[in-house]
């Protein structure tokens, strides 16, 4: 039997004219979370992982994920008659390449234009050779009759104070950056990106501290597309003392395209949609591409400054305070016979961390996986009932929104007894987290030339990650921020003296266990010696590392002292915020090894 939703998906195909259609997981501001309204991937597969590409037509449908997702994309696609693709697999074939077996040339594929972004959709017209792609104006709005509604919370300014620089002085590095002579229209649709140049923070997506919003950016002024309603009155006149007019949300397509001829608009083709790009030419305006990797503000806002940076350290101070609340109250558990859920210590960080006042929320979905679950990189605990075994390993991956910095730390405990293979494994991941952490770099190195520090021991028996290495963390913003990454695949961005990324090497036994082990790093400056300027990375994670699991011999001199010295620098910075149980835990947790 015909599944339903693809039933209507299809009728509209007809209607149109359309032999096949793609859904990706995009929202029109090309964020990673977005708002139910815009999740029709999700509504339309039933897959509910953040990353995935459904292609359907009139008699097959498919969906491409990553290896983050196959385990959950097998269980949740299972009946849909949708076939499920394992993207840089063997024997894989790419969506343009099962479309383009499947297509005549005179066929047409259809695509939401306002869900694709300008590279995107070149890129798609490039490997479909040529077949039509049709551009729709959501077709959603027909088809999904019970879809929710766009919201919008209220919007606060984030003060100066922990922001560090003032929206004025933004604007003017932004257009100093763009090097555009004469009129300029800067175009922005990334919401993180807004709420970066405007000091403003939000609550209208799930994790991130984003309000809904769109940009236009002049030489004189910032034109910002949002919910009015959403702003204090007193907050409207301090927007508008930093040049900032506001617009309705629902008007910024109209407004590029009505917009003075003369000035030339610019936009990231990885953030501005196919829908918004044609808007902005279609008046005759000239249209120029931002050659800065993910967008000239993605770039700004990526190196930290001083306030950042130092709102950073007490983030991290704070949540490793949580951290290590949790985990004692967690071992202490485990010894007893009581039963322990995943969920339970999921709670159990929030409300540890929500002892601080200046705590906002969670930074994405906690995940706290217990043997087998914690082979599936992005598993969640949040809808099911399920028992911490005491045996094997326990793997948790949390973090906070606090007003002064966003934090992520993965850490895999011994929760009962251990295999060799076990053992060796997590001896490994640990040997490549300090490894990336003792770096020390010529100034202009990437990240993918890093990566291999990480990956490296795991590498040595035949296993590996597929995922990155390292992202960028936003100050206050999306817990997953570029354009810097530590990673096997090429990035041209190099990692500069105020960038904040990760360090989380792990590996995962299919059906049987999972290790990660997260720190957040700072990247600074070390010194200048005769080859150049050197850098080096600052630990911003304090969360006690368990040694139980660690095989000694596998450590070399320089790993051991440099684990030894970082739990004994646990102790010092983390003590003064516990009590005196915890205190004792700690020390005998964070113990040399010899």
């Amino acid at each position: 039997m015909e599944n339903f939703k693809l039933k209507l998906i299809r009728e509209y195909m007809r209607e149109m004219a359309i032999s096949a259609f793609i859904v990706p997981s995009n929202d029109p501001h090309f964020g990673e979370y977005i708002q139910e309204h815009f999740n029709v991937r999700a509504w339309l597969s039933g897959f509910t992982g953040s990353a995935g590409t459904l292609a359907v037509t009139c008699k097959d449908a498919a969906l491409w994920t990553d290896s983050r997702y196959f385990l959950q994309a097998e269980r949740e696609l299972n009946g849909s008659g949708i076939e499920l693709k394992k993207m840089k697999t063997p024997g894989t074939e790419t969506l343009e390449q099962w479309l383009i077996d499947r297509l005549e040339v005179s066929q047409s594929v259809g695509i939401d234009s306002s869900l694709f972004s300008f590279s995107e959709y070149n890129a798609l017209k490039l490997t479909l050779n040529n077949i039509n792609i049709q551009l729709c104006n959501d077709p959603f709005s027909v088809i999904w009759k019970d879809r929710p509604a766009l919201f919008f919370n209220p919007i606060e300014l984030l003060h100066e104070d922990y922001s560090g620089e003032s929206i004025s002085s933004k604007h003017s590095r932004l257009i100093s950056a763009l090097g555009v002579e004469g009129p300029i229209l800067y175009l922005v649709s990334s919401c993180d990106d807004i709420a970066w140049l405007c000091n403003i923070r939000g609550s209208d997506i799930d994790y991130n501290p984003l309000a809904l919003s769109y940009a236009a950016v002049s030489n004189e002024k910032i034109f910002l597309f949002i919910n009015q309603s959403s702003l204090k009155s007193q907050d409207k006149k301090i927007l508008e003392g930093e040049g900032v007019v506001m617009m309705p949300y629902d008007s910024f397509t109209s407004f590029i395209q009505d917009y003075p001829e003369k000035a030339l608009r610019v936009a990231s083709p990885e953030k501005i949609s196919i829908r918004n790009y044609n808007s902005a030419i279609k008046s005759g305006a000239r249209f120029q591409l931002d050659q800065i990797k993910g967008g000239a503000i993605a770039m700004m806002k990526a190196v930290k400054n001083q306030v950042e940076q130092e709102g950073f350290r007490k983030a991290m101070l704070s949540d490793s305070v949580a951290w290590t609340k949790t985990l004692f109250w967690l071992e202490r558990e485990l010894q007893g016979d009581k039963l322990i859920y995943e969920k339970e210590v999921a709670e159990r960080f929030a409300g540890n961390r929500s002892a601080d006042p200046l705590y906002k929320g969670e930074s994405f979905s906690p995940i706290v996986a217990t043997g087998a679950n914690a082979a599936l990189p992005h598993y969640s605990p949040l809808n099911s009932d399920v028992e911490i075994e005491r045996q094997g390993f326990l793997l948790m991956d949390t973090g906070g929104q606090y007003l002064y910095g966003t934090t992520d730390t993965t850490r895999t405990i011994c929760a009962g007894p251990l295999t060799e293979e076990q053992r060796r494994d997590y001896t490994l991941i640990l040997k490549g987290m300090i490894s990336l952490s003792m770096a020390r770099f010529l100034k202009g190195t990437r990240g993918s030339q890093l990566d291999i520090l990480a990956r490296g021991p795991i590498s040595t028996t035949g296993k590996i990650y597929m995922h990155g290495t390292g992202h960028g963390i936003g100050h206050y913003l999306c817990v997953h921020e570029g354009p810097q990454s530590i990673r096997m695949e090429e990035n041209p961005v190099q990692l500069m003296p105020g960038m904040v990324i990760s360090n989380e090497p792990a590996v995962y036994q299919s059906g049987e266990y999972g290790v990660r082990i997260e720190n957040v790093l700072l990247c600074k400056k070390w010194r200048d010696t005769e080859f150049g300027e050197f850098l080096e990375f600052e630990t911003l994670t304090y969360v006690p590392i368990d040694t139980r699991p660690v095989v000694r011999e596998l450590l070399c001199k320089a790993e051991l002292e440099w684990l030894n010295n970082y739990n004994s620098e646990v102790i010092k910075r983390v003590s003064p915020y516990i009590d005196n149980d915890e205190q004792a835990w700690l020390s005998e947790r964070c113990k040399e090894l010899y």
